[in-house]
Protein backbone atom coordinates (compact mmCIF):
# COMPACT_ATOMS: atom_id res chain seq x y z
CA UNK A 1 0.00 0.00 0.00
CA UNK A 2 1.21 3.65 -0.42
CA UNK A 3 -0.43 7.17 -0.48
CA UNK A 4 0.37 10.44 -2.12
CA UNK A 5 0.63 14.16 -0.70
CA UNK A 6 0.73 17.24 -2.40
CA UNK A 7 1.98 21.13 -2.18
CA UNK A 8 1.83 24.04 -3.86
CA UNK A 9 3.70 26.84 -4.02
CA UNK A 10 4.16 30.28 -5.82
CA UNK A 11 6.57 32.29 -7.28
CA UNK A 12 7.58 36.10 -6.25
CA UNK A 13 5.74 37.20 -9.41
CA UNK A 14 2.44 36.12 -7.81
CA UNK A 15 0.33 38.50 -6.73
CA UNK A 16 -0.43 37.97 -3.30
CA UNK A 17 3.82 37.21 -3.05
CA UNK A 18 4.37 40.94 -4.74
CA UNK A 19 2.25 42.38 -1.55
CA UNK A 20 3.88 40.04 0.91
CA UNK A 21 7.06 41.72 -0.72
CA UNK A 22 6.60 44.73 -0.17
CA UNK A 23 5.09 44.97 3.18
CA UNK A 24 8.25 43.64 4.64
CA UNK A 25 10.36 45.57 2.01
CA UNK A 26 8.53 48.36 4.17
CA UNK A 27 8.90 46.53 7.53
CA UNK A 28 12.79 46.50 6.60
CA UNK A 29 12.86 50.32 5.42
CA UNK A 30 11.44 51.11 8.92
CA UNK A 31 13.58 48.84 10.89
CA UNK A 32 16.92 50.35 9.30
CA UNK A 33 15.97 53.23 10.70
CA UNK A 34 14.61 52.61 14.32
CA UNK A 35 14.83 48.82 15.52
CA UNK A 36 12.26 48.97 17.98
CA UNK A 37 9.55 50.09 14.99
CA UNK A 38 6.58 48.36 14.91
CA UNK A 39 4.52 48.00 11.86
CA UNK A 40 1.51 45.84 10.55
CA UNK A 41 1.44 46.83 7.00
CA UNK A 42 -1.09 45.71 4.46
CA UNK A 43 -0.52 45.86 0.45
CA UNK A 44 -3.44 45.21 -2.04
CA UNK A 45 -2.09 45.06 -5.62
CA UNK A 46 -4.47 45.66 -9.05
CA UNK A 47 -4.03 46.60 -12.67
CA UNK A 48 -1.17 49.11 -12.39
CA UNK A 49 -2.12 50.42 -8.86
CA UNK A 50 -0.82 49.89 -5.11
CA UNK A 51 -2.80 50.19 -1.97
CA UNK A 52 -1.10 50.47 1.36
CA UNK A 53 -2.76 50.24 4.66
CA UNK A 54 -2.20 49.13 8.70
CA UNK A 55 -0.53 50.77 11.42
CA UNK A 56 2.73 52.07 12.09
CA UNK A 57 4.80 52.98 15.38
CA UNK A 58 8.34 54.48 14.84
CA UNK A 59 10.37 57.22 15.55
CA UNK A 60 12.10 57.38 12.54
CA UNK A 61 11.16 59.97 9.95
CA UNK A 62 10.28 57.92 6.80
CA UNK A 63 8.91 60.26 3.92
CA UNK A 64 6.45 59.50 1.26
CA UNK A 65 9.06 59.45 -1.18
CA UNK A 66 11.17 56.76 0.29
CA UNK A 67 7.94 54.43 0.39
CA UNK A 68 7.19 55.14 -2.94
CA UNK A 69 10.83 54.61 -4.25
CA UNK A 70 10.48 51.49 -1.95
CA UNK A 71 7.83 50.07 -3.32
CA UNK A 72 8.95 50.47 -7.29
CA UNK A 73 12.22 49.03 -6.33
CA UNK A 74 10.60 45.95 -5.35
CA UNK A 75 8.24 45.87 -8.32
CA UNK A 76 11.10 46.25 -10.47
CA UNK A 77 13.89 43.28 -8.67
CA UNK A 78 10.66 41.09 -9.73
CA UNK A 79 10.63 42.04 -13.32
CA UNK A 80 7.08 43.92 -13.51
CA UNK A 81 7.65 46.07 -16.49
CA UNK A 82 4.22 45.42 -18.26
CA UNK A 83 1.22 47.72 -19.56
CA UNK A 84 -0.90 46.39 -16.56
CA UNK A 85 1.92 46.34 -14.17
CA UNK A 86 4.76 48.22 -14.54
CA UNK A 87 7.35 49.89 -11.94
CA UNK A 88 7.40 52.82 -13.72
CA UNK A 89 3.83 53.89 -13.51
CA UNK A 90 1.99 52.48 -11.19
CA UNK A 91 -0.01 55.11 -9.22
CA UNK A 92 0.46 54.38 -5.33
CA UNK A 93 -2.10 55.33 -2.36
CA UNK A 94 -0.88 55.23 1.08
CA UNK A 95 -3.35 54.97 3.99
CA UNK A 96 -0.82 53.71 6.52
CA UNK A 97 -1.45 55.00 10.46
CA UNK A 98 -0.01 55.08 12.93
CA UNK A 99 -0.40 52.27 15.40
CA UNK A 100 -3.51 51.88 18.10
CA UNK A 101 -2.76 52.52 21.48
CA UNK A 102 -4.38 49.88 23.11
CA UNK A 103 -1.80 47.54 21.27
CA UNK A 104 0.77 49.60 21.47
CA UNK A 105 -0.16 49.26 25.91
CA UNK A 106 0.60 45.14 25.65
CA UNK A 107 3.68 45.36 23.59
CA UNK A 108 5.19 48.56 25.71
CA UNK A 109 4.69 46.11 29.25
CA UNK A 110 7.12 43.57 27.27
CA UNK A 111 3.71 41.52 26.12
CA UNK A 112 2.61 39.76 23.09
CA UNK A 113 0.85 42.07 20.39
CA UNK A 114 -1.76 40.17 20.43
CA UNK A 115 -3.43 36.75 21.41
CA UNK A 116 -3.08 33.66 19.07
CA UNK A 117 -1.64 29.95 18.36
CA UNK A 118 1.31 29.41 16.22
CA UNK A 119 3.18 25.81 14.66
CA UNK A 120 6.55 24.86 14.28
CA UNK A 121 7.81 22.03 12.56
CA UNK A 122 10.83 19.96 11.02
CA UNK A 123 10.43 16.52 9.55
CA UNK A 124 13.76 14.30 8.58
CA UNK A 125 12.54 12.93 4.82
CA UNK A 126 13.76 9.36 4.02
CA UNK A 127 15.36 8.44 0.99
CA UNK A 128 16.27 12.06 0.16
CA UNK A 129 17.49 15.28 1.30
CA UNK A 130 15.02 18.47 2.02
CA UNK A 131 16.34 20.40 4.61
CA UNK A 132 14.10 18.89 7.27
CA UNK A 133 11.04 20.53 5.37
CA UNK A 134 7.75 18.30 4.42
CA UNK A 135 9.38 17.75 0.91
CA UNK A 136 6.37 18.12 -1.58
CA UNK A 137 6.51 21.72 -0.51
CA UNK A 138 10.51 21.57 -0.90
CA UNK A 139 10.73 20.50 -4.18
CA UNK A 140 7.63 23.02 -5.37
CA UNK A 141 9.70 26.04 -4.10
CA UNK A 142 12.93 24.72 -5.83
CA UNK A 143 11.19 24.03 -8.93
CA UNK A 144 10.00 28.24 -8.85
CA UNK A 145 13.48 29.15 -7.54
CA UNK A 146 15.13 27.65 -10.37
CA UNK A 147 13.04 28.84 -12.85
CA UNK A 148 13.14 32.71 -11.50
CA UNK A 149 17.29 32.19 -11.75
CA UNK A 150 16.73 30.86 -15.50
CA UNK A 151 14.50 34.01 -16.18
CA UNK A 152 16.35 36.63 -14.31
CA UNK A 153 19.59 35.44 -15.98
CA UNK A 154 18.06 35.52 -19.47
CA UNK A 155 15.56 38.67 -19.86
CA UNK A 156 14.65 37.05 -23.77
CA UNK A 157 13.97 33.96 -22.76
CA UNK A 158 10.17 34.84 -23.34
CA UNK A 159 9.13 34.17 -19.66
CA UNK A 160 7.25 36.38 -17.00
CA UNK A 161 7.11 36.54 -13.26
CA UNK A 162 4.53 34.65 -12.46
CA UNK A 163 4.24 31.14 -11.86
CA UNK A 164 2.72 28.49 -9.57
CA UNK A 165 3.69 24.80 -9.14
CA UNK A 166 2.24 21.74 -7.71
CA UNK A 167 3.86 18.44 -6.27
CA UNK A 168 2.23 15.31 -5.59
CA UNK A 169 4.43 12.61 -3.84
CA UNK A 170 4.46 8.98 -3.40
CA UNK A 171 4.70 7.21 -0.04
CA UNK A 172 5.02 3.85 1.36
CA UNK A 173 2.95 2.97 4.12
CA UNK A 174 6.53 3.80 6.36
CA UNK A 175 6.95 7.17 5.02
CA UNK A 176 9.43 6.85 2.23
CA UNK A 177 9.57 8.25 -0.50
CA UNK A 178 9.35 6.62 -3.51
CA UNK A 179 8.81 9.15 -6.09
CA UNK A 180 6.66 11.97 -7.82
CA UNK A 181 3.08 11.06 -8.95
CA UNK A 182 2.26 14.04 -10.63
CA UNK A 183 3.77 17.53 -10.93
CA UNK A 184 2.32 20.98 -12.51
CA UNK A 185 3.92 24.25 -14.02
CA UNK A 186 2.51 27.17 -14.98
CA UNK A 187 4.45 30.15 -15.71
CA UNK A 188 3.46 33.54 -17.05
CA UNK A 189 5.29 34.32 -20.64
CA UNK A 190 4.95 36.83 -23.44
CA UNK A 191 2.20 36.49 -25.80
CA UNK A 192 4.79 35.82 -28.68
CA UNK A 193 6.05 32.83 -27.40
CA UNK A 194 4.72 29.27 -28.04
CA UNK A 195 3.24 27.01 -26.05
CA UNK A 196 5.79 24.07 -27.25
CA UNK A 197 8.94 26.71 -26.06
CA UNK A 198 7.36 27.28 -23.16
CA UNK A 199 7.59 24.04 -22.66
CA UNK A 200 10.79 23.30 -23.67
CA UNK A 201 12.06 25.78 -21.07
CA UNK A 202 10.11 24.55 -18.12
CA UNK A 203 11.02 20.84 -18.64
CA UNK A 204 14.66 22.02 -18.88
CA UNK A 205 13.94 23.34 -15.68
CA UNK A 206 12.12 20.47 -14.15
CA UNK A 207 14.91 17.83 -14.91
CA UNK A 208 17.56 20.05 -13.33
CA UNK A 209 15.43 20.13 -9.85
CA UNK A 210 13.69 17.00 -9.76
CA UNK A 211 16.01 13.79 -9.55
CA UNK A 212 15.55 11.61 -12.50
CA UNK A 213 15.40 8.42 -10.61
CA UNK A 214 11.67 9.77 -8.86
CA UNK A 215 10.54 12.20 -11.71
CA UNK A 216 7.22 11.49 -13.17
CA UNK A 217 5.37 9.79 -16.17
CA UNK A 218 5.79 12.43 -19.38
CA UNK A 219 1.63 12.31 -19.23
CA UNK A 220 1.83 13.28 -15.90
CA UNK A 221 3.77 16.58 -16.13
CA UNK A 222 1.43 19.46 -16.76
CA UNK A 223 3.55 22.20 -17.87
CA UNK A 224 0.87 25.75 -18.60
CA UNK A 225 -2.09 23.01 -19.16
CA UNK A 226 -4.59 25.66 -20.26
CA UNK A 227 -2.34 26.26 -23.32
CA UNK A 228 -2.02 30.18 -22.45
CA UNK A 229 -0.95 32.40 -19.72
CA UNK A 230 0.01 36.00 -20.82
CA UNK A 231 -2.15 38.08 -18.71
CA UNK A 232 -0.72 37.40 -15.06
CA UNK A 233 0.41 39.32 -11.81
CA UNK A 234 -1.97 41.65 -10.35
CA UNK A 235 -3.28 42.49 -13.90
CA UNK A 236 -4.60 39.22 -13.70
CA UNK A 237 -5.17 38.44 -10.65
CA UNK A 238 -5.84 41.20 -7.25
CA UNK A 239 -2.96 40.36 -4.52
CA UNK A 240 -3.19 41.27 -0.86
CA UNK A 241 -0.34 40.67 1.49
CA UNK A 242 -0.95 37.42 3.49
CA UNK A 243 -3.03 34.99 1.52
CA UNK A 244 -0.74 32.50 0.99
CA UNK A 245 0.10 31.66 4.90
CA UNK A 246 0.13 27.78 4.31
CA UNK A 247 2.55 28.24 1.16
CA UNK A 248 4.73 30.22 3.81
CA UNK A 249 4.90 27.56 6.28
CA UNK A 250 4.70 23.58 5.79
CA UNK A 251 2.82 23.18 2.69
CA UNK A 252 -0.38 21.93 4.51
CA UNK A 253 2.28 19.26 6.16
CA UNK A 254 1.16 20.54 9.52
CA UNK A 255 -0.80 22.23 11.17
CA UNK A 256 -1.26 26.50 10.95
CA UNK A 257 -2.17 28.93 13.52
CA UNK A 258 -3.78 31.64 10.92
CA UNK A 259 -1.89 34.49 11.15
CA UNK A 260 0.22 36.07 8.43
CA UNK A 261 3.63 36.97 8.88
CA UNK A 262 4.56 39.46 6.17
CA UNK A 263 4.33 43.33 7.28
CA UNK A 264 4.88 42.14 10.81
CA UNK A 265 7.19 43.28 13.05
CA UNK A 266 9.01 40.54 15.36
CA UNK A 267 6.57 42.37 18.83
CA UNK A 268 3.94 40.28 16.80
CA UNK A 269 3.94 36.85 17.97
CA UNK A 270 2.12 35.60 14.76
CA UNK A 271 5.77 35.70 13.33
CA UNK A 272 8.50 35.59 15.98
CA UNK A 273 6.91 32.55 17.52
CA UNK A 274 6.41 30.61 14.56
CA UNK A 275 9.86 31.65 13.67
CA UNK A 276 11.27 30.01 17.16
CA UNK A 277 9.33 27.22 16.94
CA UNK A 278 10.38 26.46 13.17
CA UNK A 279 14.22 26.82 15.05
CA UNK A 280 13.16 24.36 18.10
CA UNK A 281 11.30 21.66 16.01
CA UNK A 282 14.47 21.71 13.05
CA UNK A 283 16.96 21.03 16.05
CA UNK A 284 15.16 18.50 17.82
CA UNK A 285 15.41 16.64 14.67
CA UNK A 286 18.51 17.49 13.54
CA UNK A 287 19.88 16.69 17.00
CA UNK A 288 18.47 13.10 15.94
CA UNK A 289 16.30 13.15 18.87
CA UNK A 290 12.81 12.56 16.62
CA UNK A 291 12.15 11.69 12.97
CA UNK A 292 9.45 14.57 12.81
CA UNK A 293 8.55 17.26 15.43
CA UNK A 294 5.52 19.79 15.67
CA UNK A 295 5.54 22.43 18.29
CA UNK A 296 2.46 24.64 19.55
CA UNK A 297 2.59 27.49 21.54
CA UNK A 298 -0.47 29.92 22.75
CA UNK A 299 0.31 33.73 24.09
CA UNK A 300 -2.64 36.15 25.40
CA UNK A 301 -1.96 39.80 24.46
CA UNK A 302 -0.05 41.95 26.88
CA UNK A 303 1.21 38.53 28.76
CA UNK A 304 4.84 38.31 28.22
CA UNK A 305 5.08 34.40 28.70
CA UNK A 306 3.07 31.96 26.69
CA UNK A 307 -0.06 30.01 28.41
CA UNK A 308 0.89 26.86 26.58
CA UNK A 309 3.65 24.93 24.85
CA UNK A 310 2.97 21.40 23.14
CA UNK A 311 4.39 19.05 21.37
CA UNK A 312 4.10 15.85 18.81
CA UNK A 313 6.71 13.57 17.69
CA UNK A 314 4.29 11.31 15.94
CA UNK A 315 5.66 8.25 17.87
CA UNK A 316 9.20 8.76 16.76
CA UNK A 317 10.92 10.07 19.73
CA UNK A 318 14.06 8.31 20.93
CA UNK A 319 12.97 10.71 24.14
CA UNK A 320 10.12 11.68 26.55
CA UNK A 321 8.19 14.11 24.92
CA UNK A 322 7.45 15.54 28.19
CA UNK A 323 11.73 15.95 28.44
CA UNK A 324 11.98 17.67 25.06
CA UNK A 325 9.47 20.52 26.73
CA UNK A 326 11.51 20.42 29.88
CA UNK A 327 14.37 21.26 27.89
CA UNK A 328 12.76 23.68 26.28
CA UNK A 329 11.37 26.07 29.18
CA UNK A 330 14.17 25.61 30.97
CA UNK A 331 16.72 26.59 28.25
CA UNK A 332 14.87 29.59 26.49
CA UNK A 333 12.76 32.54 27.05
CA UNK A 334 9.71 31.85 25.06
CA UNK A 335 8.49 35.42 25.78
CA UNK A 336 8.26 37.58 22.75
CA UNK A 337 11.68 39.45 23.95
CA UNK A 338 13.03 36.52 24.50
CA UNK A 339 12.34 35.36 21.37
CA UNK A 340 13.19 38.48 19.45
CA UNK A 341 16.76 38.50 21.36
CA UNK A 342 17.56 34.66 20.24
CA UNK A 343 16.59 34.80 16.97
CA UNK A 344 18.25 38.50 16.52
CA UNK A 345 15.30 40.07 14.65
CA UNK A 346 15.31 43.51 15.29
CA UNK A 347 17.13 44.25 11.90
CA UNK A 348 15.89 44.88 8.27
CA UNK A 349 16.09 40.89 7.37
CA UNK A 350 12.45 40.53 6.30
CA UNK A 351 12.10 41.10 2.48
CA UNK A 352 13.98 37.56 1.36
CA UNK A 353 11.55 35.56 3.44
CA UNK A 354 8.60 37.10 1.79
CA UNK A 355 9.11 34.57 -1.09
CA UNK A 356 10.17 31.24 -1.45
CA UNK A 357 8.98 29.87 1.70
CA UNK A 358 9.81 31.23 5.50
CA UNK A 359 11.24 28.03 6.20
CA UNK A 360 13.78 25.81 4.95
CA UNK A 361 16.26 28.23 3.45
CA UNK A 362 19.57 28.68 4.54
CA UNK A 363 21.18 31.50 6.90
CA UNK A 364 23.33 34.08 5.29
CA UNK A 365 26.33 35.41 6.65
CA UNK A 366 23.72 38.56 6.76
CA UNK A 367 21.93 37.18 9.42
CA UNK A 368 18.50 36.33 7.26
CA UNK A 369 16.80 32.95 8.33
CA UNK A 370 18.34 32.86 11.51
CA UNK A 371 16.14 30.80 12.85
CA UNK A 372 17.21 28.11 10.08
CA UNK A 373 20.75 27.43 12.39
CA UNK A 374 21.07 24.49 14.15
CA UNK A 375 23.61 25.73 16.87
CA UNK A 376 21.30 24.09 19.11
CA UNK A 377 21.84 20.76 18.37
CA UNK A 378 24.78 19.73 20.26
CA UNK A 379 22.89 21.44 23.87
CA UNK A 380 20.29 19.09 23.13
CA UNK A 381 22.26 15.72 22.42
CA UNK A 382 24.09 16.93 25.59
CA UNK A 383 21.33 16.68 27.28
CA UNK A 384 19.91 13.61 26.26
Amino acid sequence: MSYTFTSEAVSAGHPDKICDQISDALLDLYLSKDTSARTAIETLATTNRIILSGEISSTAKISEAEITDTIRQTIKNIGYDQPGFSWKKLEISNFLHRQSPDIALGVDNNGAGDQGIMFGYAVKEKNIDSDYMPLALHLANRLLLNLNRHRLADKNSGLEPDAKSQVCLRYADDGTFLGIDSLVLSTQHRKDLPLSRVKELVLNNIREVIPSDFMPAPDKIYINPTGRFVIGGPDGDTGLTGRKIIVDTYGGSAPHGGGAFSGKDPSKVDRSAAYMLRYLAKNIVAAGLAEKCLLQISYAIGIAHPLSLYINCGRTAKVPESALLDFIKENLDLSPQGIIKHLQLRRPVYTPTAAYGHFGRTPTNAGHFSWEKLDLVEKLQHAF
